[in-house]
């Protein structure tokens, strides 16, 4: 996986000022970078997945996802927000970086739980978390969350 995420899919300095912005971002992304069809059914899926919990984990870093046919090869989207925004998290502070997964509705067994996991595992060290508030250039954070995935 160690090319898995490229820079066009990291974005940063990005002025949304709502979860619902950075969902919709997400969304109109996926269709932009070829990763889904329809930007509408994908938008569907994040909210889905929103409505069943919270995706915002700690220290201001959220992982929203979504699962749907309209999602043709599995992907990762990075937001780095210019202000935090309002996200459901665990520790109920505001998410200013956003790591997002799209799977296809057929590898939601396998794929997924493998993007989540191992993104949640990267987001445990403070290592991970520092370098990537540390840098807002997007061939560094691309290759951060890659070297991340292929520990």
């Amino acid at each position: 996986m160690s090319d898995f995420v490229k820079a066009s899919q990291v974005f940063v300095d990005n002025p949304s000022k709502s979860r619902e912005e950075v969902l919709q971002l997400l969304s109109e992304q996926a269709v932009a970078l070829g990763m889904a069809e329809d930007a509408a059914a994908v938008r569907a899926a994040y909210d889905a997945r929103e409505d069943m919990g919270a995706t915002g984990m700690q220290d201001g870093f959220a992982i929203p996802h979504a699962k749907a046919d309209a999602i043709k090869e599995a992907g990762v989207i990075v937001v780095k927000l210019q202000e935090p925004v309002e996200w459901p998290s665990f520790d109920d502070k505001p998410v200013d970086v956003v790591i997002s997964l799209l799977v296809p509705d057929g590898e939601a067994g396998t794929t997924h739980i493998k993007l989540l996991s191992n993104v949640a595992v990267m987001l445990m060290r403070e290592e991970f978390r520092d370098a990537m508030r540390a840098t807002d250039d997007a061939e560094k954070i691309a290759a951060i969350i890659n070297d991340g995935l292929d520990a």
